[in-house]
């Protein structure tokens, strides 16, 4: 099996940058993620990454989508055109140009979990993988600039219980009508979960990227090397 021609997805290029801490040019967290690579190309099984935040992001991107473009007051639709270069594949979410091929600007929307994590983004330093991701994205679409956006919309109704029966477990209750105590903590979820009391204006946080050329050059040659790390890989199983 050949991977000469193997194409990665934005969002897995910050894994296979990350520098090795010894002589070889793949660290072992590439090395990691090309082995999930290397599973899904070989015997079509994909390792199912799925949590609270994931969940939330899914469910609420048409309505951070939304939220983006009551505040910026340019209408945005989710786009859902792949496509495709020598070594990328991907779907960005947003963009404004022509068409996503001759995109100006890609935009990438992050649901926030909360307004703590969504508030946190701006004591940090912008997620390196995010960073390659819109590189990458950039390298795609053509476009010179790119943004990364955070938007704080309200959590999905299951989302909410789930986090209401996990307190019930963990307090021990067996009929929630009877804990005033539970009751009050399940208010403080609600209110935690929940946003529409904030301004629109309040719950968006946008960070913009040049197209670094450099960077998408040394992406290339990444790429390259996760190649031929495949293909070793294949021919040492002998496979």
């Amino acid at each position: 099996m050949s991977f000469d021609s193997y194409k990665f997805h934005p969002s897995s290029l910050g894994l296979i940058m990350t520098e090795s801490r010894t002589k070889e040019p793949i660290g072992e967290t590439a090395k990691a993620h090309l082995l999930q690579c290397w599973i899904e190309e070989k015997y079509g099984r994909r390792k199912d990454i799925s949590n609270k935040y994931i969940e939330k992001g899914i469910a609420q991107e048409e309505e951070s989508i939304t939220l983006y473009s009551l505040v910026t007051k340019k209408f945005h639709k989710k786009n859902t055109e792949t496509i495709s270069n020598d070594f990328f594949v991907g779907t960005p979410d947003l963009y404004d140009g022509a068409s996503v091929t001759e995109a100006e600007l890609i935009i990438d929307i992050k649901t926030s979990w909360d307004i703590f994590t969504f508030f946190q983004v701006l004591q940090k330093p912008v997620n390196k993988n995010y960073y390659w991701q819109l590189q990458a994205y950039m390298d795609l679409t053509g476009a010179s600039r790119a943004k990364l956006v955070y938007c704080l919309v309200d959590t999905p109704i299951n989302l909410i219980e789930d986090e209401k029966r996990k307190l019930a477990w963990a307090m021990n209750v067996i009929d929630p009508e009877a804990s005033p105590e539970y009751q009050t903590k399940c208010q403080q979820i609600e209110k935690n979960m929940m946003f529409v009391d904030i301004p629109k204006q309040d719950r968006y946080i946008a960070f913009e990227f040049e197209r670094n050329q450099a960077d998408i050059d040394k992406a290339h040659e990444r790429v390259l090397e996760c190649r031929d790390f495949l293909n070793l890989f294949s021919l040492s199983r002998g496979l």
